[in-house]
């Protein structure tokens, strides 16, 4: 264990970059996670991180349970932590690492497309989604929100490291998977109750999510085998993508079809 003091230490800074810029993790290709929560998930699927951080205030009480987690630990004044915290209330510990090497595509995988989605809490909330319903591989095309992100990490909550993660995804890869693509459409398609109801919704398949405002582009839509509409009794024109993700993929997993 080692106490850090210096807000010019290279480590602090480069934590720093990849708080405030979203994008910075693919030059550096370094990723924070941030908080107690989110490295106990971590570490729970395995994950074993570069650097582990601990405020001084925590440290104390933190040290039996967190000393082994990596093999380089810091403790930190807690104003220089929150000098780098991506957070309004700093958690005061987290976790420093590489970003890992990107997957080969499983074209039989379970899968979930994001066509451009802007949002990180969107896209961290469709991979905890994903994670929970067995969608184990994500495809993120090019425009999407980055998926290391601190903020798309925060809002994943753990869930990357049980997926595997294709970002700057392309055309090709959507037309090597193997599986049936589904698209949600506010105005076309079968509504996804009835599909259910009559056994002809897949379990084993790939959900095609849009962008927040423009939807699925139109030269994706024209690849899928089927457009699904979710009912909306109560009137709103639209649902939160992130939202209506959930709902396709628990009625995928939870679906009588033997497909």
């Amino acid at each position: 264990m080692m106490h850090i003091s210096s807000k010019d230490n290279p480590r602090l800074k480069m934590i720093r970059r990849l708080v405030q810029d979203p994008q910075a993790y693919r030059k550096l290709e370094w990723m924070w996670l941030e908080g107690d929560h989110l490295c106990t998930a971590a570490r729970s699927r395995g994950v074993q991180p570069d650097l582990a951080i601990f405020c001084e205030s925590v440290w104390p009480a933190a040290e039996f349970e967190w000393a082994q987690s990596s093999s380089d630990v810091w403790v930190v004044p807690d104003k220089l932590f929150e000098s780098f915290s991506g957070l309004e209330s700093p958690a005061k510990m987290g976790f420093l690492m590489a970003v890992p090497q990107p997957p080969e595509l499983d074209p039989l995988a379970p899968t979930v497309v994001l066509d451009r989605l802007q949002d990180a809490g969107n896209v961290g909330a469709i991979l905890r989604s994903a994670s929970a319903f067995g969608f184990r591989q994500i495809l993120a095309m090019k425009g999407s929100a980055g998926l290391w992100s601190s903020k798309v990490l925060r809002a994943g909550m753990g869930a990357h490291f049980g997926l595997k993660l294709i970002e700057q995804a392309s055309l090709e890869h959507v037309l090597a998977l193997k599986l049936p693509l589904l698209g949600t459409d506010v105005h076309a398609g079968s509504f996804l109750h009835d599909l259910l109801f009559q056994a002809k919704l897949p379990r084993h398949c790939a959900w095609l999510m849009g962008h927040e405002g423009q939807g699925v582009s139109a030269e994706l839509m024209g690849l899928v085998s089927q457009k699904v509409r979710i009912s909306q009794p109560g009137g709103e024109e639209s649902l939160n993508v992130a939202t209506a993700a959930a709902i396709c993929m628990h009625a995928s997993a939870t679906s009588p079809a033997v497909f």
